[in-house]
Order: C-alpha cells, then structure tokens, then sequence
C-alpha cells in the first residue's frame, strides 16, 4: 500500500472510540483549550481584521480566517517533536463543516479532529520540524494542507479512495517557506488561513471526483520540490494504533513556545519572595536553536513580536503578570517601564541545553538582585506532558484570558458549551453553529 493509502485508511477508519478513556479526556481539554483560543482570537482588532479581509464567503477561506484567528492568538496547544500547533486547524475545520453538512454526531466530529491532529504532527515530525523551521520553514504552515483535508474528509464522510485523493491534493498545496514578516496585521496569519482553507477546498475537490497522485509520497517530491528530506517511515509507524494526545503541550498563557520555560523560570525565582525593583540583570540561556527568535525585540504597533520576545515576556512577568494572558497587548506593548525592564534581560545561546532539545524547550535563567545570582532551569514547563494542565488548569487559563473580553459569565458560558460538545449532540450543534456563524 502508498503512503497515502496507509494515511487514507486511517483517517477514513479510524475511531475515537477506541482511544483509551485518559486520550479522550485529553482530546476534550485541547478542544476547549481551542474554543477558548477561538473566543479570543474573535474578539481582538488582528483577529476581527483577518476575517473581514476582502468579502469572500467561499466555506474553506472562512475556516481558514477562523483557524488563524485561532493560531494567531498563541495560546493554542503545540507539538514539540514535531514543532507544529494542531489543534488550531483540526477543531474550526470540524466544527465549520459540520454545521455545513448537518453532522453533529460527537463520535464523528471528536474522530475528525483526532485524524487532523494526527496526520499534522506526523507530517512535522517526518520533515524534522524542529529543524526545518529555523532554515525558514513552518512546520505548521507546511503540515496545515493536509490536516486540514484529512479532518474534512472524515467529517465529510469521504470513502478511503477519495480520501487518498483529497490528501495527495493537499500535498500538492504544501509550501512551508516563509520570509521575515514585520508588523500587523501580520501576514503569517493570511498564510496559515489559504494554507487551511486549501485543504478544506482539496477535499471538496476529492468529493466531486478530482483526482490527484496517490504515490506522491512514495517519490521524492518534498526533496525535489521544496529541499526537505521527509522521513516516510515516521509519518505512518503505528499510525493508528499510537495516539499523540498525550505528547501534546497546553500553553499557560500566550507566548511563542519557545520562550513559557524561560518565563515559567523567572517567575519560580520571583516566587521567592523577590522584588522587581531590585532586580539589575536577567540572563536566559536557551538551546541555540531558538536563542535568535526569542532575542527579537518587540516592536511598537506589532502584537506578534510581544510573544516572542523573552525579554517583554519577562518585563510582564515582572511588573504586571496578568498581561501575559492578554492576546491583544496593546496596552502593555506601550509601557515605559516594560520597555525598561526588558533592557535587563540578555539571551545566550548555551550548547548545554541541547541535550534537551527538541524532546523539550529548556531554559536556564540567571537574575541578578541586590548583589546576589539567583538560578533556576526549566526542561519540561507547565503544559508539558510531564506536567499536563488538568481541567482545572484549562478552566483557570481560560477565565485569565475570557473574562476581559467576555465577564466572568460569559466565559463561563463557553466554557460550559465547549466541555460537552463532544458528548451531546445539542451541545455540538449549538457550539457548531457558533463557529459557522462567526462566534
């Protein structure tokens, strides 16, 4: 059997059912994490200005917009392994085409999202995605075609033939190359949202009989076309059979995952009763991987660039941490004395922590306060398998984030409908049609 083919099967096959009950749990909280995620991401200038972008009503580019609302926000789940954020693409792709196709078994709709997750994080780590990336290539943004075909040609109820046609298609749509994007709205999220909507849109294409190369990846079309040596092997290895819930990582509060250890680590050294004010120097040492991202300033005016850079992150952390739970931060990017302390903070690239990577995301951080050096690293942070948030955990985060845009009941509302989307069919068609609607 074709690689597609084995991929065909799966995502036509395979059921949630037979998770084991600790990966359907897991299953529910990455979708409430994502609704919560979704609920943002709709209600901030970046995210209210993607979905109005031009007047397109086409199904696949509004559930791409909706994806990239939903990603954009950076507080979406993440994939270390493979360096890729499934869960943005897999949910809005279920949820929006259900509503469109009238299908609101909970088995079907979780069973969706499932392969999407799946064949996303497969496809990351074949193309080694922690590598790949710092040569100017999202892992995300290459995986996102296909995902987001194998979730709607399960939703859609596509046979195993016209599935494999719907996935090679979507192969066909792969890019991954992005350049330096500066300012906002940011162009990644226009990038990401055709990326979704192009898979949603290949398995249409499947279903009214195009057809595409189910052997494509038995050649050596990623190395020819794109320079990417694609590991055939890992993409398949016990597909099926292995579930990747349980390898996934929650974010506590939005940040580009690269930085949470070293911010998580700060905050453990503040946690010791020290004081803001005393502090003199910040030095965070990270594998030289990602030491040049998380060094990035932030920039008046760009809210992306806040996430990334460790140094505003820790500035937050310091001064005023429930800003590191806001998506929009266009009050905390203004602030003098944000500004002044992220000068404190210096990034090392440390060989040391490879030893970590890219299993883990580590940091090591040094403070300096009142003459004396305060350490403490962080390999696995909270969100991380190792430390999973629990339900609680999810809820918690989501009223840091929800409640300045929604109050605390409105949170609570969501919060309600999403927990039980994906046992009750009344719940899934109102949360369905929520997200058809726009939010």
């Amino acid at each position: 059997m074709s690689v597609i083919g084995e991929l065909a099967s799966f995502v036509a096959r395979a059921k949630v059912s037979d998770l084991a009950a600790a990966d359907r749990e897991r299953l529910r909280l990455h979708f409430i994490d994502t609704v919560v995620a979704a609920q943002a991401g709709a209600r901030i200038p970046e995210g209210k200005a993607l979905q109005s972008l031009g007047d397109d009503g086409a199904l696949a580019i509004r559930i791409g917009r909706q994806a990239a609302a939903i990603r954009l926000t950076e507080i979406d789940d993440i994939h270390l392994p493979s360096c890729t954020t499934p869960s943005a693409g897999a949910v809005p792709v279920a949820l929006m085409l259900a509503a469109q196709e009238q299908k609101f078994d909970t088995s079907e709709v979780a069973s969706a999202i499932w392969v999407g997750t799946e064949i996303m994080t497969r496809v990351g780590v074949a193309a080694r995605g922690p590598q790949i990336l710092y040569r100017g290539i999202w892992p995300t943004y290459l995986a996102a075609p296909v995902a987001a075909a194998a979730t709607a040609a399960r939703l859609m109820g596509l046979s195993e033939a016209r599935t494999g046609h719907a996935l090679s298609l979507a192969v066909m749509l792969m890019a991954g190359g992005v350049g330096r994007i500066h300012g906002a709205p940011s162009g990644r999220w226009f990038l990401y949202a055709n990326a979704v909507a192009g898979g949603v849109a290949a398995a249409e294409a499947a279903r009214a009989d195009y057809c595409g190369d189910p052997e494509i990846l038995d050649k050596n079309w990623l190395t020819d076309c794109h320079g990417i040596a694609f590991d055939r092997e890992r993409l398949t290895d016990k597909v099926g059979a292995n579930c990747v819930y349980a390898a996934l990582s929650l974010k506590p509060f939005c940040s580009a995952k690269q930085g949470i250890a070293a911010i998580e680590a700060f905050r453990a050294i503040l946690g010791r009763g020290m004081r803001a004010e005393t502090i003199s120097k910040v030095r965070v040492r990270v594998p030289p991987a990602y030491a040049g991202m998380i060094a990035t300033r932030a920039e008046p005016g760009a809210r992306q660039s806040t996430m990334v850079s460790v140094a505003h992150q820790i500035a937050l952390a310091a001064l005023d941490a429930k800003c590191l739970y806001d998506v929009d931060r266009s009050a905390a990017k203004a602030d003098s004395d944000v500004s002044a302390f992220a000068s404190k903070v210096e990034i090392i690239a440390d060989i040391r922590l490879d030893a970590y990577y890219p299993q883990h995301w580590p940091a090591e951080v040094d403070v300096e306060a009142s003459g004396e050096v305060f350490q403490q690293r962080i390999v696995e942070a909270i969100g991380d398998p190792e430390h999973p948030l629990d339900r609680a955990g999810v809820v918690a985060k989501a009223h840091r984030v929800l409640d300045p845009l929604l109050g605390n009941d409105g949170a609570a509302e969501w919060l309600q409908m999403a927990g039980a989307a994906l046992d009750d069919t009344v719940a899934c068609r109102k949360l369905a049609t929520a997200f058809a609607t726009g939010l």
